[in-house]
């Protein structure tokens, strides 16, 4: 039988208490708590485990960043087509309807900021329900 050493440590108090909750949330001693951590410290398998959680996450990460390059790209894409689009058809104002379309398009924008700031609120996503209709077509369209 190994006769185990004594060694006097000083915590900080809230340190303190969160190895006694430990402790008796295990139902070990302290002693045992205190071991447990300076054992897995020590050993090093600690920095193996949150290298592996750390991995995983910034996979995790970099998938989401994909997502919302893959996103940006298309709205800049359906942007640019609108733009287009819009540009090809806009007709010349006559001089003397200059301020009322001045007016009509301040109110035009007003009335967009409203609902854009709606829709976000609700959470709504033109680009998340597109992609999930184009997704559930493929899925139909593969059976």
């Amino acid at each position: 039988m190994v006769r185990r050493q004594r060694m006097n440590v000083y915590f900080e108090p809230g340190l303190l208490k969160q190895v006694e909750a430990l402790a008796e949330r295990r139902k070990v001693s302290k002693s045992a708590v205190i071991e447990a951590a300076v054992l897995s410290l020590v050993s090093g398998e600690d920095d193996t485990r949150r290298d592996a959680a750390l991995s995983k996450r910034l996979d995790r990460l970099g998938r989401r960043i994909d997502d919302v390059d893959e996103a940006v790209a298309v709205l800049g894409e359906a942007f640019a087509l609108y733009t287009h689009a819009w540009m090809m058809r806009q007709l010349p104002i006559p001089a003397n309807e200059n301020e009322a379309a001045k007016d009509r398009g301040a109110e035009m924008y007003a009335r967009f900021n409203e609902v854009l700031v709606r829709r976000l609120a609700k959470g709504q996503r033109f680009l998340h329900d597109r992609v999930r209709d184009v997704a559930g077509q493929k899925r139909g369209n593969d059976m």
